[in-house]
């Protein structure tokens, strides 16, 4: 693999991992629809200040059921699903789940795509949901999870909803370029979230650093993240790419630790090892596979 998408995805992992701590900071200021509005809102005005860098739309017929699914997919129900779920588990918790993803992308691409799912897979996918029902059983509610079962499950499906979305985003990366779908999503995030934004009275006052997290939740994280992702899915396969998110966890709680004070109980450090180890269980490759590495040299 080529340095350059290593480290692409990487950085996107980091960006997608501090996501995780600006939005608990953020969600104690405005609602979930006040948040998600304007982070789309600063996404979709760093696209329109650079709308001559995403070139020409060639659109072919019956696109429009898979773009529609694309931004149905994310960023509308992914992040209804995510920012839901901060409000009931920690942001260390959360990412962790979010570990759960290459295996999701390899049942989603099974499903659209026909590719073969390994009993190995489906174990490690099955230890791995352990290891989350057991992460948010862990310990009663406290200040940064009242109801982990509930926010993690939410989490989960965040998960599914990324997983469906990388296998699409692939299929119409093939006609369309990275920069034009990742605009399309921020604008179609926009129109959508903009309903949720206005149903709830916004703030009175408005501190300069709380606006400072959403520009960089939206040109940071909504923006840079997902091109830097999206770029890397058009270089290597789409499940290697997803198999980078086992950093977010590893990102996540190291920073919910430094800036959040966030801490795990020695159950809940269990149940993170039980993900971890369903993780590596459902990646390793099979017996015939390691066979062919060796006999190729790979």
């Amino acid at each position: 693999m080529r340095p350059l998408p290593i480290l692409t995805l990487t950085l996107a992992m980091l960006l997608w991992s501090s996501s995780f701590i600006a939005l608990k900071h953020v969600l104690e200021v405005w609602s979930f629809g006040q948040v998600l509005f304007m982070r789309m809102l600063v996404a979709s005005g760093c696209w329109l200040l650079c709308y001559r860098q995403l070139g020409r739309v060639q659109y072919q017929k019956g696109d429009w059921r898979w773009l529609a699914l694309m931004g149905a997919l994310e960023p509308c129900l992914y992040f209804l699903l995510e920012v839901n779920a901060l409000r009931y588990t920690s942001a260390g918790q959360a990412g962790m789940v979010c570990a759960l993803l290459p295996l999701m992308v390899a049942l989603v691409a099974f499903v659209l795509l026909k590719e073969r799912v390994s009993r190995r897979q489906l174990l490690g996918f099955a230890i791995a949901i352990f290891g989350i029902a057991l992460l948010g059983l862990g310990e009663g509610a406290d200040e940064f999870a009242p109801n982990a079962l509930l926010g993690n499950s939410l989490e989960m499906g965040a998960m599914l909803c990324a997983a469906t979305y990388s296998v699409v985003f692939k299929k119409l990366s093939s006609r369309y370029g990275v920069m034009t779908l990742t605009a399309l999503q921020a604008f179609v995030g926009t129109l959508f979230f903009a309903p949720f934004a206005f149903s709830a009275p916004w703030p009175a006052s408005w501190a300069w650093q709380d606006m400072a997290v959403i520009v960089f939740l939206g040109a940071f994280v909504t923006l840079g993240a997902y091109l830097l992702y999206n770029w890397s899915v058009t270089q290597v396969k789409v499940t290697l790419a997803a198999a980078y998110v086992n950093l977010i966890p590893v990102f996540t709680l190291l920073l919910a630790y430094l800036l959040l004070g966030e801490t795990l109980t020695p159950l809940q450090w269990l149940a993170c090892a039980a993900v971890l180890a369903g993780i590596a269980v459902g990646q390793l490759p099979s017996g015939r596979k390691r066979a062919e590495a060796v006999a190729t040299g790979g």
